[in-house]
């Protein structure tokens, strides 16, 4: 194990996060409220100690590998939630340093999952910074999945291999840090783009910023108690909704578009299945809350925008979606489980792996009419490895058994059903809001400590594709 070479990594890490404090940090000098203190010093703790690992471990030798990789990943998701709670404990306007990386975690994670029970008493600085931790979260997500954990061996995105014609990583650049670079500049233009059209419907600057950095990272996090329903807009809810289900697709069909292939969104089999998905969602929750709204435009404009927000794993709200009947809150539950494609800032199982399970099942049944057949399973034209297959299936059952584990235990510290099953749901599949004291006008405050640890860890499990840190906790990991 390189260790100097990971301590390195993650110490460059923490410097860059020092950096990034510095935005929320002005933002507090320009509105001259009282986070300005907590917001230096926790730039301060993270540039110093991110400083003294690089020093360290100056000048490491030797290459990143496998298992290196498998712990910077799983580490700096860590450090960032645990470095990052440092401003909001600081303010005290958390009630414990729990409570603050839980908010932290839910922010770098794209979750959207929050303690505050009035998101409006805390200063501009702090609410920008939490809008950060999701813009900052999920760009590093897209990275990850689309340039690092392919490399790995984890993650949806080595079903391609180098000989695909699809919108592979292999096609845009030949290096990760090439990469890397394209798909921040698709990021900041949409994030941008996005900004602008808000501003253009009537929203504030300082709020045209925070819901663009959520809605691109598919956090959640808004400057509103009442989420994106503060505005009552039907032009800001639809600017939401298109860049929520833009930010839900793989990002690498976005840079195919931009390029000029446009119908690399046609011929992806995921696209077409996501869209698929979306539209029945928003057909049969139309039908259950027909009579919930006055007229069909409000019920087009409310159903298509949370279904929207719950399948990419977004958590914005427009409307107490607890009040719609069972049927409907049974499909968004379904919802948060599958996420958006493989590839973008959406967390969930993913469309992808949904795809090739029900092809997997497909085939399973055709094999027992057909004993002697042979049926191989494709996805945009190419089959399915078996590697990829057994790497598929063996996901899955990891994230049923998590949600398994994850709701007994919570149910185990007195929350009521409905809460604990959504409850680890959501933060497993990093949505934010769940169903009852956790649904979207809630928020997870009443959680014991206890329960806070174990969704901040359902959060990581789940944004890091489940098998990065079960691989770090297995006691094979460490033996030479």
């Amino acid at each position: 194990m390189n260790i100097r070479m990971v301590v390195n990594i993650l110490g460059k890490g923490l410097f860059f996060m020092s950096l990034s404090l510095l935005i929320p940090l002005c933002a507090s000098v320009y509105y001259q409220e009282d986070d300005l203190s907590s917001l230096a010093l926790g730039a301060l703790i993270c540039g110093v100690a991110g400083a003294v690992m690089v020093f360290l471990s100056r000048r490491p030798e030797g290459e990143l590998r496998h298992r290196e990789g498998f712990l910077v990943v799983t580490l700096a998701w860590t450090l960032a939630g645990l470095f990052g709670a440092i401003p909001f404990r600081l303010s005290g306007y958390f009630a414990s340093y729990i409570d603050a990386v839980f908010e932290t975690v839910s922010g770098f994670t794209t979750t959207g999952a929050t303690v505050l029970t009035n998101v409006e008493v805390l200063p501009h600085g702090l609410l920008l910074w939490r809008a950060l931790t999701h813009w900052l979260g999920g760009m590093g997500i897209i990275v990850l999945t689309i340039a690092i954990l392919p490399y790995l061996g984890v993650g949806g995105m080595q079903i391609f291999n180098a000989e695909s014609p699809g919108p592979t990583v292999d096609k845009l650049k030949p290096r990760i840090t090439e990469t890397a670079k394209l798909l921040w500049g698709i990021y900041v233009g949409l994030t941008v783009l996005e900004a602008i059209l808000l501003l253009a419907g009537g929203m504030g600057a300082f709020d045209a910023v925070c819901h663009s950095f959520a809605t691109m990272a598919t956090g959640g996090f808004s400057t509103k108690n009442a989420s994106i329903g503060a505005y009552a807009s039907p032009y800001i809810d639809a600017v939401v909704t298109v860049f929520m289900l833009i930010a839900g697709a793989n990002f690498a069909l976005h840079y195919a578009a931009l390029t000029g292939n446009v119908k690399a969104y046609l011929h992806s089999h995921e696209f077409r299945w996501y869209l698929a998905i979306y539209s029945l969602a928003c057909l049969f929750i139309m039908w259950n809350t027909r009579d919930l709204y006055p007229s069909f435009l409000q019920l087009l404009r409310y159903v298509t925008f949370q279904v929207s927000s719950i399948l990419t794993t977004t958590g914005f709200a427009t409307y107490d979606f607890i009040k719609w009947p069972v049927a409907a809150q049974i499909m968004l539950v379904l919802l948060m489980v599958i996420g958006g494609c493989a590839g973008s800032t959406s967390g969930g199982v993913k469309v992808m792996r949904l795809g090739i399970l029900i092809k997997f099942a497909h085939r399973e049944i055709f094999k027992l009419v057909h004993p002697h057949a042979v049926k191989s399973i494709k996805w945009d034209g190419h089959t399915v490895q078996p590697d990829v297959l057994q790497s598929i299936l063996g996901f899955s059952i990891f994230y049923a058994l998590i949600l398994l584990v994850g709701t007994l235990l919570i149910s185990m510290l007195g929350i009521d059903f409905t809460s604990s099953v959504s409850s680890v749901i959501a933060c497993t599949g990093n949505v934010g809001p769940g169903l009852a004291s956790v649904g979207p006008m809630g928020n997870f405050a009443h959680i014991p400590p206890a329960g806070k640890v174990i969704l901040t860890f359902c959060m990581l499990v789940g944004r890091l594709e489940v098998y990065t840190i079960l691989v770090v906790l297995s006691p094979a990991f460490w033996t030479r």
